[in-house]
Order: C-alpha cells, then structure tokens, then sequence
C-alpha cells in the first residue's frame, strides 16, 4: 500500500465511520439492533454499489475474531455483576445444554425436510445456534428489562460463542469425523473450563496490579485494563483453551473491580466496542455479494430461520428453565429475545476459509436467515417484554456520576422528575447514609447551597457527593424516596 492508497483509504474509512456512527442514533430510536445498519452499508459499498471488492474470506475470518473479541470485551467490562450474578446458572446452561439442543434439532429438521447433507446441516445448525452479544445489547439499551432476564441474556450471548467456535472449526477441518464424538466433548470441556479459569486468573491479576500500581497519566488505565483481556485471549489460545470465554471472564472480573478510573475505562471501552461492530458488520456487508443470492438460498434461510426461532430455540430454553422454575412467559421472552447478528455470519466464513463443498451457499443462507430474523424478533421486544411482564421498574428519577478518584468518591447528579416524589420533600429527610451528602441544589438559573430545611422542588438537580463505600445505599436510598416519599423505610 503506497502514500496514495492510504490516502485513499483514510478517506472513505473516516467516512463511513462518520455515517456509522449517525447511525447508532437512528437505530436505537428505532429499536433496531445497528448491524442491520451497518451491513446495509456495507452492502452499499460492496461490488454491487460503489464497487469496492472484498472476497478474502481467510482475511475476514481473522478480522472477525478480533472484532469479536473487543466485542465480548466491551460487554464484560460494562456488565454488572450484580445483576448478572442470580441468573448466571441459567446462562450457562443455555450456552450449553440449551447449544446443543438447538443444534441437534436444527440440523435434524434441515436434513430430514430441506434436503442438505449431514454436514452442511449440522454446519448450519451450529453457525445459527449462538447470539450474539453486540445485536442483544444494541437493542437492550432501548428496553428497561428485569435483571434476571437482562442478566440471563448477557450471560448467555456472553458465553455461547465459545463452544459453537469449536464445533465448527472441528467439523469444518474433519476432526470431528477423525477424532470421534467423545474426544470432541472432552475438547470442548476441556476449552471452557480452561479458558474461564486463566480468564478469572488474568482479570484478578490485572485488579490486583492496577490496584497497586500508579499509572503516570490517566488515559492509559484503559489501555492496560483492555490490555489485560487480550492478554487472556491470547493465553488460552497459546494453550488450545477457549480464548472467548477466557476474555468475556477476565473482562467481567476487570470491570467489576475497584480501579482507578473506572469509569473513564468503561467509557473508552464502550467507545472501542463500538468502533469493533462497525467495522465488523461494514466488512461482512462487502464479503456479501447480493447477485449470488437465489431464491433457493432467502428460501433455505427464511426455513432454517423458522426451525431455530419457533422450534428449536423455544425447546432449549425449555429444557434448561425446567432446572430453574422459569415461567413460560419469561421462556417466551428470553427465547424471542436472543438475536442473532455478526456471530453466525462469522463463523460462517469458517468453512468458507477452510474450503468447504457449499460453503459458500452457507454464507449466503445464514446471511439471510440473520438479516430477516433480527429485523423480526428486534422490532416487538418492547411490546413483547410488556405482555411478558419482565420490564423492569419504571425509574422516578435519572442519575448521573463523575468519578472523584482522588477520594475515592462520586458526584451524583440527580434530576426530579415531576412524578417523583422527592419533589416537596426536605433535604434533610432523605436521610442519605454517613458519608453521602447533598452538596447544591440548581433550580432553573440558580444555585443553591442547601441546608436540612431547604425543600426539593421538581425539576431541580441535585448534586450529591458519595463515597463508593456507601453510593449502592445512596442510590436505593433515593429510589425509595422516588417511589414511596419522605416516609420510605422509616422504620428500617
């Protein structure tokens, strides 16, 4: 690549970053997961737009990993434990046992009654099993959900990639047929419970160090914490162990820690997160080539997409909820819910690298399936989630932070709504724990230094100072208030 060609390069590259990014606004208003956006654009550029070629499938493959590993690591680090914690039995279950289930149902059903080969259909059954993380949370940020079930799709979009991975590179490579079932199990076992166990030992590692260690400048404790994760992935590669789930671990144990800076770094990998979906989802846009698409090829995706979402999905879950009382309503949810997006597409190229008969009939067969079905189930989740009763509560007041490290503290700014009922109350009945405090109160124009008599009207924003010790109880605390008024918890 010459001076030129970068130049070039630069150009169209920083411009469809742009677009990109203007996008994510019209998507999340619209409650649509941004790949659809995104591999739109990448269809436009491609060689049935502006002509730009892209074929390299072994090229995509490496790009699409690491993608999805800055992906898998963005979501670790902005997951709170907390609410993930009861529902991560449940996860993994279904990243499991509920994987497999889908599997053996789609690909019986795609043999027995599309007519495939056993090996393109057990192919296609695996590559369209796993959600996907990145079109999951896209479309979450728009639908205020019940922490189980926000948690149980975290976990499970978080951790399903890593079994799937190994299934398709073993069958796309023959050594599932050369190494017989019971050795591909062992591997697989052997790939997930190494991978969490060095991705608990890295991310503790990496707490502990930054814990310890003073950085000279601020901005590269989120270079040394994303550091860390690559550091897991690439560890447990180096030892043939599960470097996803290695990298989802170590990124939720970093991101669950007390660092410095944390929530600089959460903001920084937010940021990386999304740069890695856009250029992953504009990439697999420009390896799609539409004229290759037949009506054979939206009719197997249209079918192959019905077994998964109305069969074999739905029987997962159900197998793997019956171990946890789950109600049917919240099966329903939780089923519709797991979208599918960049995951299937990518391991689609798998084959497709490795050379495969028909691989490349497979690609164009799940890229249809993940299109049309992602744009289905995305666009009812919230009326879907309504019906389900899994929403989650309705909250009466916004609250943002800033970080005060050198204090260990936060700056809370909260704003009253004109439902909550903190409006008409005094500041000294919040009653806020020791070490929190309402240090000024801005009311349209003006700012003021409360005192315990000075009343909170609606509309003001309150600047509380708390220390991280105490702002979980700070913020249940003023909930509480929100919701039932100056006489919430009295008696506690």
């Amino acid at each position: 690549m010459d001076v030129h060609d970068l130049d070039q390069f630069l150009l169209i590259g920083s411009a469809v970053l742009i677009v990109a990014v203007l996008a994510v606004r019209l998507s999340v208003s619209a409650g649509l997961p941004s790949l659809l956006m995104y591999l739109g654009l990448g269809l436009l550029l491609g060689t049935n737009g502006l002509g730009i070629e892209f074929d390299d499938a072994d090229l995509a493959l490496s790009l699409g990993f690491a993608a999805l590993m800055l992906i898998l690591a963005e979501g670790g680090i902005t997951t709170n434990w907390a609410h993930v914690r009861p529902s991560i039995g449940f996860g993994l279950l279904l990243a499991t046992l509920g994987s497999v289930v889908s599997v053996l149902v789609v690909a019986v059903c795609v043999h027995a009654f599309l007519g495939l080969d056993w090996t393109l259909s057990v192919l296609l059954a695996a590559v369209l099993t796993p959600t996907d993380a990145a079109a999951v949370f896209s479309v979450l940020r728009t639908v205020n959900l019940k922490h189980r079930v926000s948690g149980t799709l975290e976990a499970e979009s978080g951790l399903n990639d890593a079994p799937i991975v190994v299934l398709v590179v073993a069958i796309s490579t023959g050594e599932l047929v050369e190494n017989g079932i019971w050795a591909f199990v062992a591997l697989i076992l052997y790939e997930i419970v190494v991978g969490v166990g060095i991705g608990l030992a890295v991310g503790a590692l990496g707490g502990s160090l930054l814990r310890r260690v003073a950085l000279p400048a601020s901005g590269l404790y989120p270079l040394v914490v994303l550091a860390f994760t690559i550091l897991a992935y690439a560890s447990s590669a180096a030892i043939h162990a599960s470097g996803f789930a290695a990298i989802y671990v170590a990124a939720l144990v970093l991101g669950n820690t007390e660092l410095p800076h944390r929530t600089a770094t959460r903001s920084f990998v937010e940021g990386v997160g999304w740069l890695a979906q856009i250029a992953l989802f504009v990439m697999l846009g420009l390896l799609a080539n539409p004229d290759e698409f037949s009506a054979w090829h939206v009719w197997m995706g249209l079918a192959a997409g019905a077994i998964l979402t109305f069969v074999a999905r739905p029987l997962s879950i159900a197998v793997c909820a019956a171990w946890f009382g789950i109600n049917w309503r919240e099966q329903l949810f939780i089923g519709w819910a797991g979208l599918r997006g960049a995951v299937p597409i990518i391991l689609a190229t798998i084959p497709l690298a490795s050379g495969v008969e028909g691989s490349r009939d497979l690609f164009n067969i799940v890229f249809v399936a993940v299109v049309v079905y992602t744009l289905a189930q995305a666009a009812p989740l919230g009326a879907l989630a309504s019906w389900c009763g899994v929403l989650g509560e309705v909250r009466e007041l916004e609250v943002e932070s800033a970080p005060l490290e050198r204090v260990s503290a936060d700056l809370l700014q909260v704003r009253v709504s004109p439902e909550s009922r903190l409006s008409g109350i005094e500041v000294g009945e919040l009653r806020l724990p020791e070490g929190a405090m309402v240090s000024l109160l801005v009311r349209g124009e003006r700012t003021i230094v409360p005192t315990t008599s000075t009343r909170i009207m609606a509309g003001d924003e309150m600047l509380i100072v708390s220390s991280r010790q105490v702002r979980e109880q700070v913020d249940r605390r003023l909930s509480q208030v929100a919701r039932h008024g100056r006489l919430a918890g009295w008696g506690d």
